[in-house]
């Protein structure tokens, strides 16, 4: 077709697209879209109909007007009402292995937690009342006494991730004055946040010392001087030095600390209250080592190897918790109802710390015995198996889960996975449309094949991998 006939062509198919009116009317008379609100019905119009005059500029040639007739429109119209109204938060199956997924929401709550922040969202609560002496109480009192309890710290508090926590620290003790850090320990976490420019934001000014590989006590001590408000021990939680390496133990900076006179904070990361050697796992110090140690502050996330809900949680000396209370950006960075719900009944499971590995879902599948994720392996492959459809290949291969979350770095957890493969489809396709099912299914590809590691798997989510993949087949079938 020549440019002017394709020009042509052009305008009489934009003109031949309804109006959203007109589409409105004809939406009127179709039972399909009863109950949808008017907002949703007029955005899902505008979008379809952008969407065929972008089809109609860009590639005339291929432009059919069948595709924009009225059931046409109304049919593409339905498929995105129901993803407006869809809820955009919704549940997936993490058949990734990696425990601690941040991008699939890190850890899992206990059902204790989850059972208390239920019946805590669903009534009113004394979140600031103090029920014994009958007037307003502080929200922190919920958790900061178990806290210390278990950690072994003086004082405790709460906010609402450890970047926060880390922030408002450095803002209270050392703004407008030097902290000192190891070169080694300037980390960057998820989402491209650096130490640096949390010292940076919260006032504060870096003095590096040592070097990337080697720091050493003498660093610190010849760095320390009129200035100096601080000294920030980073724990390096998502990546490791080896080879020739060394740096300062937390033990010897708090003595020099002490010696000097200059407060000493700890960043814990992940943080955790379990010593995770136990299970054969890379050693982490535990919150209850680093208060041992003499620390005057620590902090670590409450949604990572602790296994509760995200939360930046302190603990240290009462003066330094007092004077970061009166900081008013500890109200900024405060954490709700539903947040101390859960962290409160986490932290009681500690209490036994046997009682936390076999209910705290984070812990539980960190120390899950390969003998037991064989037999699951084993089971969901014979249910696999059983789908009545030629062309699947199913078979158990050995691989590696990782604790993620920036957590045990170097650690690899020996697993197994299913892998699927499908003669007559790529192990793109079948990624991609587990990952579109509902719930989703999120594992990974390898060697062409599709592969799902049980370790992050819980029983219940095999039969929504057996329906997922049995609805794939049925569907290619009627293509």
């Amino acid at each position: 077709m020549n440019p002017m006939g394709i020009t042509e062509k052009r305008q009489r198919l934009l003109r031949a697209l309804p109006g959203v009116d007109a589409i409105l009317l004809a939406m009127a008379n179709d039972t399909d879209f009863d109950h949808i609100p008017r907002a949703v019905k007029v955005r899902s119009v505008r979008e379809v109909l952008d969407d065929c005059r972008r089809i109609i500029l860009d590639d005339a040639n291929r432009a059919d007007a069948s595709l924009f007739g009225q059931a046409a429109l109304l049919k593409r119209i339905g498929q995105v009402v129901r993803r407006h109204m869809a809820l955009n938060l919704s549940r997936v199956v993490n058949a990734t292995g990696v425990i601690v997924h941040t991008n699939l929401g890190r850890s899992l709550l206990a059902e204790a937690a989850i059972s208390n922040m239920a019946a805590v969202a669903a009534g009113y609560t004394n979140l600031e009342y103090d029920l014994t002496a009958g007037h307003r109480g502080s929200r922190y009192s919920a958790v900061a006494d178990i806290i210390c309890e278990i950690s072994g710290a003086e004082a405790a508090l709460v906010v609402n991730n450890n970047a926060g926590a880390v922030l408002l620290c450095l803002s209270t003790l050392a703004d407008g004055r030097e902290v000192i850090v190891s070169r080694g320990e300037l980390v960057e976490i998820g989402g491209s946040f650096r130490i640096p420019d949390i010292i940076t934001r919260s006032g504060c000014i870096l003095r590096e010392v040592g070097t990337t590989n080697r720091t050493h006590l003498r660093d610190y001590d010849q760095a320390i001087g009129d200035g100096t408000a601080l000294l920030l021990k980073v724990h390096k939680s998502n990546y490791s030095i080896v080879g020739f390496s060394a740096e300062v133990s937390l033990p010897d900076l708090v003595r020099l600390g002490k010696k000097r006179r200059i407060p000493v904070m700890d960043d814990l990361g992940s943080g955790t209250f379990i010593d995770l050697s136990t299970f054969g796992l890379t050693k982490e110090p535990t919150v209850q080592d680093t208060v041992a140690a003499g620390t005057d502050l620590a902090s670590f996330s409450g949604d990572k190897l602790l296994g509760g809900p995200q939360a930046g949680i302190i603990v240290g000396k009462k003066e330094y918790i007092d004077r970061i209370k009166q900081n008013p950006l500890t109200r900024a960075l405060r954490i709700d109802k539903l947040t101390l719900a859960a962290l409160e009944s986490t932290m009681h499971l500690y209490r036994d710390p046997r009682k936390a590995v076999e209910s705290i879902p984070t812990l539980r599948m960190l120390s899950l015995p390969l003998q037991v994720i064989e037999t699951r392996a084993q089971q969901l492959a014979s249910m696999l198996e059983k789908i009545n459809c030629s062309g699947l290949h199913v078979r158990i291969v050995r691989k590696s889960s990782r604790a993620g979350g920036g957590s045990l770095p170097i650690q690899d957890l020996e697993s197994r996975c299913v892998a699927i493969r499908i003669d007559t489809l790529t192990a793109q396709f079948i990624e991609r449309t587990l990952r579109h099912s509902r719930p989703a299914i999120i594992g990974r590809i390898e060697d062409e094949s599709f592969l799902m590691d049980v370790r992050t798997l819980s029983e219940n989510d095999f039969d929504l991998i057996l329906t997922a993949i049995t609805a794939l087949f049925q569907r290619h079938a009627n293509e």
